[in-house]
């Protein structure tokens, strides 16, 4: 694993800090569960889909979690496609939504307390999920994902990029890193890149705010 420094700086939240970033941003997404869903039930993700799938074995049935699955708009499509998918979401709203959109297993955790079994899963996919996590945290958080993935497990990731911003958005707590930045995080928790690309496709870099990646779980 590289020994090199994320490029983060930012002062250390407090327990009670990081309990009010949890609280309020799933706070934010309890109280608009119905909006969110209606606003976000149609968007197109099958690139984000296909860019996990790709790097799994094909024509098998894979065990995928869809971290921060919130209504259950993917946790359907993966069931769909013949695949096993189990949700994960903070949000007491969203869960109740995302079991009866999906009728798949969705467990009722907070991102910075998971309690996730060892080596279940062959994919996660957390799609505009992992920004939320507080930057120190995120090491600790990683780490735990990649101890629920099998060997030569795969995670894809899609957040908001940015120049290492870090703090409130609303009532929303948000990290926007940069790919060198990103890139620290996830080699630092034992990820190797498999790919990169920024979204939407085809439009000039200014104009493409989400930065996706594909990670292999490395022993």
């Amino acid at each position: 694993m590289s020994d090199s420094r994320p490029s983060v700086t930012i002062a250390k939240l407090s327990e009670e800090q990081l309990a009010e970033a949890s609280d309020r941003t799933l706070g934010h997404y309890d109280g608009r569960a119905e909006v969110f869903w209606e606003g976000t039930r149609d968007h197109d993700v099958s690139q984000n889909i296909a860019a996990l799938l790709r790097h799994l074995p094909e024509h098998s049935a894979h065990t995928i979690l869809d971290f921060g699955c919130g209504p259950g708009r993917d946790l359907l499509r993966f069931k769909e496609l013949g695949h096993i998918p189990v949700g994960l979401e903070g949000s007491a709203e969203f869960v109740k939504m995302a079991r009866e959109h999906s009728g798949c297993e969705v467990l009722h955790q907070n991102f910075l307390a998971l309690d996730l079994a060892i080596a279940r899963f062959n994919g996660i996919f957390a799609n505009a999920t992992l920004f939320h996590v507080p930057s120190q945290e995120l090491p600790r958080v990683l780490s735990e994902l990649r101890l629920s993935l099998r060997p030569d497990g795969v995670l894809f990731t899609s957040n908001p990029r940015g120049s290492n911003q870090e703090g409130w958005s609303g009532n929303r707590y948000c990290c926007h890193l940069d790919l060198d930045t990103y890139r620290g995080y996830m080699t630092q928790a034992g990820f190797r890149e498999l790919e990169h690309y920024y979204r939407p496709l085809g439009k000039p870099r200014a104009e493409q705010p989400w930065l996706a990646s594909v990670w292999r779980r490395v022993d």
